[in-house]
């Protein structure tokens, strides 16, 4: 007990001189450590390595400071048991006393190995991380605790331990700290390896590597692109011809309307491409390579009629030099080539007066698997009525606040009418009341129908008889009776149509289609009760062409016969008229391609006075007039006027029809309508926008484009129907056009092929015009 006595007295003055020491050390490497840290994320791969295996979890820290006591204490009873051995041995001698300096030396020399450790691996920081402040704290109050005892022992635990391995622990605890605090603050958590692919990823980015300068470019180019493909989109958006407008349109009355001027806009762009070739394969080869105007008579006003040529009467009925221009058949020449690259015209015209056809039954039948493929606005009309009307009925494109509210009103009224059908299936009616009613219906219309084409059939029969007659002796009526009755019959039988329907009482949407379908027979039989009527005047002409042509072959056999027999000779040069002074035909195709036109510009006379008169002044009437009036007449008679969609889209279908049988007889015809549909997309959006009020049940626009497009489809085989005719039956007139000197139309293709490719072309050509083919094919389309 004396020896230990002696020892701890100078254990006590030892252990203060070592303590002051230590703090002076830690006060330096506390910067060490702090300039250290700023180079922990530079470290070398070997030793991220190695304490990427030995990382640990800040939330272990109290289960880490246990293990560390532990150790802590082992330590110092195995050093306290070394020492305790070598003072017996030796008894505070001086050589031990030596010793013990010189172990002191040695522990400074491995604090400085350890921190040269430390600083290059940081190894044994990243073994024990988490080992905190409570330790410190445990050591300090061990060291000034009351109790004797306490503090004998962890005196001598603290001397059993070395300098060197204390300031080493100590240092641990203080890396670990902020080895911690630095892993809390970070804002990613990923393992070593991520951490370093991501560096080597966007080591440019970073600013630190060798392909800084390509980076930056890249992502610069990146960054251009997004934006010039935004661009993009949006001019794509702003080329779009009048989408402005027609959104304007949506939002005050419903996609319904809009899908009007849709339709508008998607006929524009066809009838456009359609000009494209007939301009750039027929017209303009012709004014660019043909004969001049005035080098044959074809191209020549006759004498007869160069008076009154310039008439503003005679160019507004498409006569004197309108006649004889481009716009027509009868201006083209009949030369198999023309110009200096051979430009066979002929061949061109037949070819592009056809592929018109073709190119028109691709796109529409391309446009109508779109719009299949496209959903509509619910499902079966007979199943889930309620729900369908609940999550489907609204139409999210509507701006206009009165549109929202005629909506509203729609979507109310189409429930009340869902719940009067439902109780209506359950009630009994008399119905062979109603089954009379609607036979009565069918045969008054049956009736107008009738009496509209034959009205059309004795107009045209009259028109050729004042055909026949002076027309200067003709009045303004008499020479365009044929397109007013035509026009006139397309404004009064609808209204009249739906009168009738009256009796039939059916359902609103069933009305709708029976509707529908007495318009496009009305439309279709008017057309065709017209070309038959053209047809009759057709034969008529060739009748006249025949004698004609049989007269003026008989001339000039008598010129030759008369020539020879006066000056004795057989060489007779030929005879020598003045194009303005040879005998004419009537040129039927001509005669027709006029009709066309001219029954295409009074439709759009009579749609325009239509607007202006029955839209623009029935609202200013009820706008100004209602003030002074007896009732409202914006709730009451007349009201404002709400634009028909389905006669308007009607229309525009029998109106292409019209263009598409035209455009073979007048090649400027579709130069025309594409004028007409232009003007007329402005006329009707503002009349629209100035007239016009919301339908008291806008509904939405859904599959009924299909429906149009099958009436499209259908009118556009009709239509085909007259012009084959023409071209594979009817001889062309024998002084105009560029099939004149042919027995047919379709000849000139027969002459391309015997002339131009090789024999098994001819043979494949006859085998492919076979009836036997033709029938199973036109059989197949259908």
């Amino acid at each position: 007990m004396e020896v230990d006595a002696t020892l701890d007295s100078g254990s006590e003055d030892e252990a203060r001189r070592r303590s002051k020491n230590r703090r002076a050390k830690a006060q330096r490497k506390k910067k060490q450590v702090s300039d250290d840290e700023d180079d922990e994320e530079d470290e070398d791969e070997a030793p991220r390595k190695r304490g990427r295996r030995k990382r640990t979890k800040p939330q272990d820290s109290d289960q880490d400071d246990e293990e560390d006591k532990r150790s802590v204490r082992q330590k110092g009873a195995k050093a306290s048991r070394r020492k305790a051995a070598n003072e017996e041995r030796d008894e505070e001698s001086e050589e031990d006393q030596g010793k013990r300096k010189k172990g002191g030396r040695a522990a400074s020399k491995q604090e400085k190995e350890d921190q040269n450790k430390e600083k290059k691996g940081n190894v044994k920081g990243k073994d024990e991380t988490n080992k905190g402040s409570e330790k410190d704290k445990k050591k300090k109050n061990g060291k000034q605790s009351s109790s004797p005892v306490s503090s004998s022992e962890d005196e001598s635990d603290e001397e059993s331990m070395s300098e060197g391995e204390i300031a080493a622990l100590k240092e641990q605890v203080e890396e670990k700290k902020k080895l911690i605090a630095t892993l809390r603050n970070k804002p990613w958590r990923m393992k070593r390896r991520e951490a370093q692919e991501f560096v080597e990823k966007f080591e440019g980015a970073l600013g630190k590597g060798r392909g800084k300068k390509l980076y930056a470019f890249k992502v610069m180019m990146t960054k251009k692109l997004i934006k010039f493909n935004r661009d993009f989109e949006n001019f794509k958006t702003a080329c779009i011809p009048w989408e402005r407008k027609i959104k304007e349109v949506e939002s005050h009355f419903g996609s319904s309307v809009a899908s009007y001027f849709i339709f508008l806009r998607w006929m524009y762009g066809l009838n456009l491409i359609l000009f494209g070739f007939m301009f750039g394969l027929v017209v303009l080869p012709e004014v660019l390579m043909g004969l001049p105007y005035g080098s044959i008579p074809r191209k020549t006003v006759p004498r007869s009629e160069q008076d009154t040529a310039m008439d503003f009467s005679v160019l507004f009925d498409f006569g004197g030099y309108c006649k004889y221009s481009i716009l027509f058949y009868g201006y083209y020449n009949n030369e198999r080539t023309i110009g200096v690259l051979k430009f066979r015209l002929p061949l061109s015209y037949l070819l592009t007066g056809v592929g018109i056809f073709g190119y028109s039954l691709m796109v529409v039948i391309r446009t109508m698997a779109r719009n299949a493929n496209e959903g509509g606005d619910g499902g079966d009309e007979g199943e889930f009525t309620f729900s369908w009307k609940m999550f489907t009925s609204w139409d999210y494109l509507i701006g206009n606040p009165e549109t929202a509210d005629n909506k509203y009103a729609s979507i109310t009224t189409s429930f009340k009418e869902s719940i009067v059908d439902e109780k209506e299936n359950q009630k009994n009616e008399n119905i062979h009341l109603r089954r009379f009613l609607r036979i009565l219906a069918n045969i008054m219309i049956l009736c107008c129908l009738g009496g509209s084409g034959y009205l059309i059939y004795f107009v045209v029969k009259r028109s050729q008889d004042f055909a026949k007659m002076d027309p200067a002796s003709l009045t303004w009526f008499q020479k365009n009776e044929v397109e007013f009755v035509m026009s006139l019959l397309g404004l009064v039988c609808p209204p009249l149509f739906e009168t009738i329907a009256e009796l039939e009482d059916y359902h609103p949407r069933i009305a709708l289609k029976w509707q529908l379908g007495r318009i496009f027979a009305l439309f279709l039989g008017n057309l065709y009760t017209f070309l038959f009527a053209l047809f009759d005047e057709v034969n008529a002409k060739l009748e006249t062409e025949q004698e004609l042509k049989n007269a003026t072959e008989w001339a000039i056999h008598e010129y030759n016969a008369n020539y020879s027999s006066y000056y004795n000779t057989t060489d007779v040069p030929p005879l020598v008229v003045n194009p303005a002074d040879a005998v004419r035909g009537p040129c039927w195709e001509t005669a027709v391609g006029i009709e066309f036109v001219k029954l295409i510009v009074s439709d759009m006379q009579v749609t325009f006075l239509t607007i202006l008169i029955g839209d623009f002044g029935r609202a200013i009437t009820v706008r100004f007039l209602n003030y002074c009036w007896c009732w409202d007449l914006e709730a009451g008679i007349p009201s404002y006027a709400e634009f028909d969609i389905s006669g308007n889209v009607l229309g525009l279908i029998f109106n292409q029809g019209m263009i598409w049988m035209g455009a073979f007889y007048a090649p400027g015809l579709v130069g025309l309508n594409v004028l007409r549909l232009l003007t007329s997309m402005y006329f009707q959006c503002w009349a629209v926008m100035a007239c016009n009020v919301p339908h008291e049940r806008v509904f939405k626009a859904s599959r009924s484009n299909n429906f149009y497009m099958g009436l499209l489809l259908l009118v556009l085989f009709l239509s085909l129907l007259p012009v084959v005719y023409t071209i594979m039956t009817l001889p062309p007139s024998f002084d105009c056009g560029p099939f004149s000197g042919q027995d047919r139309m379709y000849d000139v293709v027969m002459e391309t092929i015997t002339q131009d490719l090789p024999a098994f072309m001819g043979t494949i050509f006859t085998y492919a015009t076979n009836p036997g083919l033709i029938m199973p094919a036109v059989l197949l389309m259908v």
